[in-house]
C-alpha cells in the first residue's frame, strides 16, 4: 500500500519549450498538507530497444550498432532503438526500427516496459528480444543517421556493458531485462546449452 502523503496533485500542466524530440514542461503540483512546488517533466514520446539475438558456430551473438550520440559527443554501442510515433505501438515501433536500422526481421518477445527516470521524465521505455533473424532489406536510415550494424558475443556485451563504448544506461537496462530472461532460457547466454 502507497503512503498517501508521498503523492502530489498536479494543480496545472504548461509546456514551455517544444524540441522537438521532447517537450520541456512544468507542472504545478501540491501536497495532502498544503506544500505546493513547480516542477520540470520532459515529455517525449515512448521509446523501443530491439535485442537481435542469434548463434554462430553455437555461440550467442547480438547484433549491435555503433553511432555517434551528439549527447555525449562519442560513439557508443547500442542495441537498435527509437521513438513511438504518434498512433503505433510499441511491438510494432521496435520492429520498424529494427527493419530501418539494420535490415533484420524475426520473432519479437516482450521483456518489459519501464520508466527510463521517473524524477522528470513521463515517458515509458519497452525492450523486446529478436530470435529467429532474417536479413530482409539493407538500411533505410534518416538523413542525419550513419550507423554501424556489426555481430557482437552475448559474453562480451554483458562483461562490458557500462564502459567504454557500451556508455549507456538504456542500454544497461536491456541487458537486465535481458538477463533475466536468460535465466529460464540459459541458451540465450551459454555456448554448451546452446549447442
Amino acid at each position: 500500500m502507497i503512503n498517501q502523503a508521498l503523492l502530489w496533485k498536479t494543480l496545472s500542466k504548461k509546456k514551455v519549450l517544444d524540441c522537438h524530440i521532447f517537450d520541456v514542461m512544468t507542472a504545478e503540483r501540491e501536497t495532502e498538507d498544503g506544500r505546493k512546488g513547480t516542477f520540470v517533466e520532459i515529455k517525449s514520446p515512448d521509446w523501443v530497444v530491439a535485442i537481435p539475438w542469434f548463434l554462430k558456430d553455437g555461440v550467442p551473438y547480438f547484433i549491435m550498432e555503433e553511432q555517434f550520440r551528439h549527447g555525449s559527443e562519442s560513439v557508443t554501442r547500442e542495441f537498435p532503438a527509437g521513438l513511438v510515433e504518434k498512433g503505433e505501438e510499441d511491438i510494432e515501433a521496435a520492429k520498424r526500427e529494427l527493419m530501418e536500422e539494420t535490415g533484420i526481421d524475426g520473432s519479437f518477445v516482450r521483456l518489459g516496459k519501464v520508466c527510463p527516470n521517473n524524477a522528470f521524465m513521463s515517458n515509458r521505455q519497452s525492450f523486446f528480444l529478436v530470435t529467429d533473424l532474417e536479413k530482409k532489406a539493407g538500411q533505410s536510415l534518416d538523413p542525419d543517421e550513419t550507423i554501424d550494424v556489426i555481430e557482437v558475443p552475448v559474453e562480451e556485451v554483458i562483461r562490458d556493458m557500462g564502459t567504454g563504448l557500451y556508455d549507456n544506461g538504456i542500454m544497461m537496462m536491456a541487458i537486465g531485462f535481458f538477463m533475466r530472461y536468460a535465466e529460464s532460457h540459459p541458451e540465450l547466454r551459454s555456448k554448451a546449452s546452446a549447442i
